[in-house]
């Protein structure tokens, strides 16, 4: 993941899928809008759930040049033919997980609100931090990642960076000149169309 002057999408799937009709809305949402990477996201751990996904979302991003990686299954990405993993405990797994996968695995980490693990997350391998929430949600301790956060790592680390989680048409317009990817998914997977949503939210950043 090579980070632009612009801000690039880094699309993130739902919890959960159906997998008769998530296939459609994908592929519109790529066939409308350049992403640069793809994070498979499931809650669940069932093994042959995540296969089943894994295989019908690997064939649509691939066929529209879009890396793939998975959230914390590092033991699944050779077998499901992925590009790389997506680690949810911040610094504390890169190591491992780049000693199993190889130098040409996608490796990022999600490192919550805490500058010191994103740079140790760098410091141990990983491609890219994400940090978030960008802003407070019900569903979080109230802790978010604050714009000053990004605007330090954009001028003191190279390491791209991720901002997620909570994102509106104002959070990206104040992010942008900060932020080499934003991570987005349930912003638009409510939607009945996810590609027009996630084109709205990209006008915030000049990109349609």
């Amino acid at each position: 993941m090579a980070s632009q002057d612009q801000p690039q999408i880094y699309l993130i799937t739902p919890p959960e899928l159906e997998l008769s009709q998530f296939g459609d809305r994908l592929a519109a949402v790529l066939d409308s809008v350049d992403v640069a990477c793809l994070r498979l996201s499931l809650s669940t751990s069932d093994e042959d759930t995540v296969a089943r996904a894994a295989d019908m979302v690997r064939e649509i991003a691939h066929a529209h040049d879009v890396a793939l990686v998975i959230e914390r299954h590092v033991q699944m990405v050779e077998r499901l033919g992925l590009d790389g993993v997506h680690l949810m405990d911040g610094s504390r797994s890169v190591r491992a997980a780049r000693k199993t996968l190889g130098a040409d695995a996608i490796i990022g980490a999600f490192c919550g609100t805490s500058r010191h693990d994103g740079m140790s997350a760098g410091e141990a391998g990983a491609d890219y931090v994400a940090f978030g929430p960008v802003a407070m949600t019900p569903l979080g301790d109230g802790s978010f990642a604050e714009p000053d956060l990004f605007a330090w790592w954009s001028e003191m680390i190279e390491l791209p960076v991720v901002a997620e989680g909570a994102l509106d048409e104002d959070l990206i317009a104040a992010l942008s000149p900060m932020t080499d990817f934003f991570g987005i998914g349930p912003e638009i997977w409510s939607s009945d169309n996810p590609a027009a949503t996630l084109q709205s939210l990209l006008a915030a950043i000049g990109q349609v």
